[in-house]
């Protein structure tokens, strides 16, 4: 899959499951490099002492964030930012300077890797669920995120669309390339005000959201597998790059801070 920018929903579950390989075993050693922008806000010393012996539990994902469970009540978050990515490597392994932290088991070290530094890792240490996993939207997948939820959270945004895609309080986990796929598939202008959209259109909108995360989190997500061949997604990034639908020069411009590509035919 040709991919670029910020990690979205199913590239973070993609790297979360990698580090699956040290579920349920102990943390011989813990490696960081304390101080760096990555723990800004974190206490990195607290974070090696209470890892060092304990047992990984287990691993989810919410939009955009993993939080990795251990024993003691120690929780783990990581924001993968722009360049961030987790991997696995043998126990022997010596981090470089881009590998911000290591997390060493008896057969492996886990791997976190950050050469910008845009991503970020939280430590919390208690039986409440740390503040920075609690999220006002719900999961994409869940029944919660209803037509009614988007309908409601749209109304208050006057900005275009597109904007109100990237937000985090409403579409959790949706970034650039989700945004504007789910705006093709939808029929939508990344233009149009967010509140103006009419029922057909939202009703368009939260179907195109449900479907491309599901498959997104089928292929991408599993083995970073290609999503479907007729996705906008293959094209997009191309400046010669053409509608899979009708053959259309995709236009292309700049919307809500962002580079954002679209049909004006199928997306009028």
């Amino acid at each position: 899959m040709q991919s670029s920018g910020m990690p979205e929903l199913a590239e973070v579950e993609y790297f979360r499951a990698i580090w699956d390989a040290g579920v349920r075993q102990r943390v011989e050693k813990v490696k960081l490099h304390a101080g760096k922008r990555i723990f800004r806000g974190s206490d990195s010393r607290l974070l090696q002492r209470a890892l060092t012996g304990a047992t990984f539990l287990g691993s989810e994902t919410r939009g955009k964030q993993i939080a990795l469970r251990f024993s003691g009540d120690a929780w783990l978050g990581i924001h993968l930012g722009m360049s961030g990515d987790m991997r696995v490597e043998p126990p022997d392994f010596k981090p470089e300077k881009h590998d911000h932290l290591t997390l060493f088991q008896k057969k492996r070290a886990l791997v976190l890797k950050d050469p910008r530094m845009f991503g970020r890792v939280r430590f919390h240490v208690g039986k409440d669920l740390p503040d920075w996993w609690s999220s006002p939207a719900p999961a994409i997948t869940s029944r919660q995120f209803s037509l009614k939820w988007v309908r409601e959270a749209l109304q208050r945004r006057r900005g275009p669309i597109k904007g109100a895609l990237l937000s985090q309080n409403i579409f959790p986990g949706v970034g650039n390339w989700m945004a504007d796929e789910i705006l093709w598939q939808a029929g939508v202008s990344p233009t149009r005000v967010a509140s103006g959209l009419n029922e057909d259109e939202l009703h368009a909108l939260w179907k195109a959201t449900r479907s491309i995360t599901k498959t997104a989190l089928k292929t991408i997500g599993v083995d970073w597998g290609d999503p479907p061949k007729n996705w906008l997604i293959h094209v997009r990034w191309k400046k010669t790059g053409k509608c899979p639908r009708d053959g259309s020069k995709l236009c292309r411009e700049t919307i809500a801070g962002r580079t954002t590509a679209w049909c004006a035919q199928c997306q009028e």
